[in-house]
């Protein structure tokens, strides 16, 4: 029998892995998960019982068109039928979206630290990424990622709010920005996080995408909405953009159970907003506490915090998990730490007001 190994592109030599956050250990110690932004509610009113009534026929193949999503979404925003695309949450349009514009020897600008689904899909493509520092204040830097710009450019994240730090670009910014891009470049702002944002100044990106046939907009329903489970994202693009992304998507990716819980989801908006408001209550909170324990903590207009721990970072994370709390570490930087029950956030506080006299 021959040894030789089938040949694989090689491309994926090297390629990070996602990490995902880390659950809560069965039977131990850590009683909470705010690890991976998670909504800690249960599904919105009649989530459930679309969920329920579909799965009475998953033995059939789900509607690939995603029709009754697609016409809510329609709806709601606005915008013609042939402006859509949905996927395997946001992080699946984006994936199809760097298939549709980048290929090997083109490059795709994103801020660092950002999503970190990026940089993988990005080298899945064959396409090099190009990282742009945030700033000292952790917000993107739009002045550093135009002149970033070349004949090789074909894709650029602005991740608004951007994850992990919670940071956001205001109007002004992003409008100087989009300037200064070539028509040619597709700018995509992802904003997974935009229920969350409370800053006036923060733009909703359908804003820019109804005036600029180069701006692509992501949302998702795993946030805001509760369905991180389901996977159901989608992209509000002109035509072109769109009809892309409807060719490069897996076929029958959202199940027919995503696309009833997502509809029922927009449907149950009212409930969705309260919800929202009392977590942005709690957010803020978090960091009023955090900062008068002394912490220098960044405006976050997201569902979690930012606290750049540099060297500590992995102790810190071991010491919220030995209280009862997971969070997400990024070691040599910081932590994420989702806003969860208020129980799990007092657990939290506790640790960062011990911490912090420790430092």
């Amino acid at each position: 029998m021959s040894e030789t190994s089938p040949k694989l592109r090689a491309e994926l030599e090297g390629i990070p892995t996602y990490k995902p956050g880390k659950p809560a250990a069965a039977g131990g110690p850590v009683a909470y998960k705010l690890s991976s932004n998670e909504n800690p509610y249960p599904p919105l009113p009649g989530v459930l019982e679309s969920v329920t009534g579909a799965a009475a026929s998953f033995n059939r193949y789900p509607d690939m068109a995603c029709t009754g999503l697609m016409n809510e979404l329609s709806d709601r925003f606005g915008v013609p039928l042939t402006h859509l695309a949905t996927g395997t949450g946001s992080v699946g349009v984006a994936q199809q979206l760097i298939q549709s514009t980048a290929g090997p020897g083109d490059e795709v600008i994103y801020a660092w630290r950002s999503f970190e689904a990026y940089p993988i899909i990005t080298q899945i493509s064959g396409a090099t990424s190009v990282q742009v520092p945030l700033t000292s204040g952790e917000v993107h830097d739009l002045d550093a990622m135009a002149a970033a710009i070349t004949d090789r450019t074909r894709l650029i994240f602005v991740c608004n709010p951007n994850n992990p730090t919670g940071t956001a670009v205001r109007r002004a910014e992003l409008e100087r920005f989009l300037d200064r891009v070539p028509s040619d470049v597709l700018v995509v702002l992802d904003e997974a996080y935009r229920e969350f944002v409370r800053d006036v100044e923060v733009p909703d990106g359908v804003e820019f995408y109804r005036e600029r046939p180069n701006v692509c907009v992501l949302r998702t329903f795993s946030k805001a909405y509760g369905l991180a489970g389901l996977r159901v994202g989608f992209a509000i693009a002109h035509e072109p953009v769109a009809a892309a992304l409807r060719k490069t998507a897996v076929p029958f990716g959202v199940s027919q159970l995503a696309q009833e819980a997502a509809v029922a989801s927009l449907r149950a908006e009212d409930e969705l907003l309260g919800r929202v408001g009392s977590l942005v209550c709690e957010r803020n909170r978090v960091v009023e506490s955090l900062r008068g324990q002394g912490w220098t903590v960044p405006d976050t207009q997201a569902n979690f915090v930012w606290l750049r721990l540099g060297e500590r970072t992995v102790d810190f994370a071991a010491a919220c998990e030995g209280a009862g709390v997971v969070v997400r570490p990024f070691p040599g930087e910081g932590v994420r730490v989702t806003i969860g029950e208020d129980e799990a956030n007092d657990i939290f506080l506790k640790v960062t007001e011990k911490f912090h006299k420790e430092l």
